[in-house]
């Protein structure tokens, strides 16, 4: 199961839940991206990590990096939830968590951290990350869906316009502990 959407809309925390409650493996794709210092792993290093946690018959997946694993994640995907939210409540939440994680020092993968200068005043920022990103994960996601209809895929969809719908879904999950 991939869980897709813009940056900041949630996705780790949607898909870490998902997983718990199908007794499912959960992959973070970030974690096995970045390493110290914000350098990404190189392209071969992240294909097999990727193929590695995503090895068992079931597995839940958070994150896009749709270009770098088209051919290794989506044809084994039974379905893709989508968190397709507004850019401005998306926004708002990248800044939200920017804000937070800039001021605790929270520690992410391999122990990289947001600071002032990479969140606001970079073009590494991930508040211009949401700007730049989010139309073009929106047009691609909803061509992909598209796709899947046309070629009448098995692959199911569940597509979430806001956080409530998607709460909901999750809690019925959850509660029924299969999907």
């Amino acid at each position: 199961m991939l869980v897709v959407g813009t940056s900041c809309s949630g996705k780790s925390t949607f898909a870490s839940r998902l997983a718990k409650a199908v007794e499912a493996p959960y992959v973070e794709l970030d974690a096995l991206f970045w390493l110290a210092d914000w350098q990404e792993r190189s392209a071969d290093e992240f294909l097999e990590g990727v193929a590695t946690a995503t090895s068992g018959k079931t597995w839940v997946v958070d994150g896009n990096y749709r270009r770098r694993l088209e051919d290794l994640l989506w044809p084994t995907a039974s379905g893709v939830v989508w968190l397709d939210y507004s850019f401005p409540l998306t926004f708002a939440r990248a800044l939200r968590r920017t804000l937070r994680r800039v001021a605790t020092g929270e520690r992410l993968y391999a122990g990289n951290f947001e600071t002032f200068g990479r969140a606001f005043l970079s073009r590494e920022s991930i508040l211009w990350w949401v700007v730049q990103s989010h139309l073009a994960n929106r047009v691609a996601l909803g061509a992909r869906r598209r796709e899947d209809r046309e070629k009448q895929a098995e692959r199911r969809w569940w597509v979430f316009r806001h956080p409530r719908e998607a709460e909901y879904w999750l809690r019925e999950v959850e509660s029924a502990r299969a999907l």
